[in-house]
């Protein structure tokens, strides 16, 4: 019987070289039911080669991965009946109109009759395609192919989706679209990894971000947990606070505490990470103000997904 409390996305110290180059290097996360988990890296990070061991087109030389608590490498069969893999670049075959080529694939994963015209119908409705059945595929504009290409990968009413930079080349409007796609079939309890350069559509439509860089993960969280500086189980958190003269003698004040690291000190501001959650932070707050301390403001500091990137890359490539 299987667990609802059980991942549905999970890589495990997954490894995968090409020649000298490692492609993808002891990488481990988790994705729940009805999560959208964003993956970000530069080009040649790793996170295209570890969707596609997801998706069984690739054998890691270490390591595993499950969908849904199959593995990738003992159980693949039922890994790609729950899974749909919808990659960077895809193909389109001439004379064949929208219709016929969803029908294509939904003959493919075996369905039949009934079953088979009640999917088609459901996906061309999901994807709004319904008014272009007809319309041969060569003609559609390149939103339309991404509609049809995510189409053809949820036809077979897979758990899980894998989508590999789906916006790419999107105009404003198709992105939107496709956004508000994707937050449906979250509502409807898919799973879903996508992988995008579009940092701010990602901190929109995501709850969990992972970011890798020469096939090493270098952070993973949940959004905000990302943007205040902390990592998945931790409580660090970067804090700005703002004092009115005092500065230098609050940050000599906060080098005497334990729960206390990285502390910068800039005209009136200090920040710091702060090692606590929200309420000891409040504790914290009212320790300064008892110190005698001038508090002006006090807060933790909230960055983009951009501005996280950036910092915590290199900008390497292999």
């Amino acid at each position: 019987m299987v667990s609802s409390t059980r991942p549905m996305i999970e890589l495990y110290r997954l490894q995968r070289s090409f020649g000298r180059t490692r492609a993808v290097n002891d990488v481990s996360f988790q994705v729940q039911r009805g999560q959208v988990f964003g993956f970000i890296g530069p080009n040649g990070a790793g996170k295209t080669t570890s969707m596609r061991i997801l998706a069984t087109l690739e054998q890691p030389d270490g390591g595993d991965a499950a969908v849904d608590g199959f593995s990738v490498t003992e159980d693949p069969d039922h890994v790609r009946r729950r899974l749909g893999f919808m990659p960077d670049y895809f193909g389109v075959y001439p004379n064949i109109n929208v219709w016929e080529y969803l029908d294509f694939f939904a003959r493919a994963y075996g369905l039949r009759g009934t079953e088979r015209v009640r999917a088609l119908n459901y996906v061309m409705d999901f994807t709004q395609l319904d008014g272009l059945a007809q319309k041969p595929i060569t003609g559609l504009s390149k939103g339309m192919k991404q509609r049809l290409c995510l189409g053809r990968t949820m036809i077979h009413d897979p758990s899980v989706l894998i989508l590999d930079e789906p916006a790419a080349g999107l105009d404003p409007r198709a992105r939107i679209q496709l956004r508000e796609m994707i937050a449906r079939l979250a509502s409807d309890q898919k799973t879903i990894l996508i992988s995008s350069h579009i940092l701010t559509e990602l901190a929109e439509m995501c709850d969990v971000v992972g970011i890798i860089e020469q096939g090493n993960m270098l952070a993973v969280g949940s959004v905000r947990d990302i943007q205040h500086g902390r990592q998945a189980g931790s409580t660090h958190q970067w804090v700005r606070v703002r004092v009115l003269g005092g500065a230098a003698s609050l940050t000599d004040w906060l080098k005497t505490r334990t729960d206390i690291a990285q502390l910068a000190l800039d005209g009136e501001n200090v920040g710091f990470m702060h090692d606590g959650d929200d309420g000891q932070q409040a504790d914290l707050l009212k320790e300064m103000i008892h110190a005698g301390f001038r508090v002006l403001s006090f807060g933790t500091q909230t960055k983009t997904l951009e501005e996280v990137f950036m910092q915590v890359t290199e900008g390497r490539v292999q």
